[in-house]
């Protein structure tokens, strides 16, 4: 008879728990209904306002900060974008005069992102066709029942991945 060695690849294979029919069923719906939901919302959003879902998710979170400013850290961090990715949306929105940058008081190597008047009067335009999208496409089709149930599911698995997250900040580097 002969032994058989299987790398760690087909090792790990065989010994995954894989999704349940039902499981996977509501894993591939849930990706399809958000990357359909994103799509629509930031296509409408762009015809709409001229706005792209980038420029409006940074601008709809400087306009609800204490002054309408953010260090860019911090906002990154918020937004769970990287750092780079950030510095690259403000620098095509400073273009376009929504945003500006200024050294932060409190740290001259800080940088503190600013919402410009033509970027308030931008998200002040375009929150009104995002909130109608979103409930044309999403918050209409649901009973209260549902909405109240997705938001308990998104809060579980926001809880979850919160505490993984300051877990791993918690640990000693490697």
């Amino acid at each position: 008879m002969m032994h058989h060695e299987y790398s760690p690849v087909i090792l790990e294979a065989m010994t995954t728990r894989w999704l349940e029919p039902m499981e996977d069923r509501a894993w591939r719906d849930f990706r399809r209904m958000f990357t359909l939901l994103e799509g629509r919302l930031a296509r409408e959003l762009a015809e709409e306002t001229g706005l792209s879902m980038a420029e409006y998710t940074v601008l709809s979170n400087l306009v609800e900060a204490d002054e309408r400013r953010w260090r860019i850290t911090e906002l990154a961090q918020h937004m769970q974008w990287s750092q780079s990715r950030l510095s690259h949306q403000i620098r095509r929105m400073e273009k376009r005069g929504l945003v500006g940058r200024v050294e932060a008081d409190d740290d001259a190597r800080g940088t503190v992102v600013v919402l410009a008047r033509p970027g308030l009067r931008a998200i002040a335009a375009a929150a009104p066709h995002h909130f109608r999208g979103v409930r044309r496409h999403m918050i209409d089709l649901l009973t209260a029942d549902q909405l109240e149930t997705l938001a308990d599911l998104a809060e579980t698995v926001i809880e979850h991945l919160k505490s993984l997250d300051s877990d791993e900040g918690a640990q000693p580097p490697s």
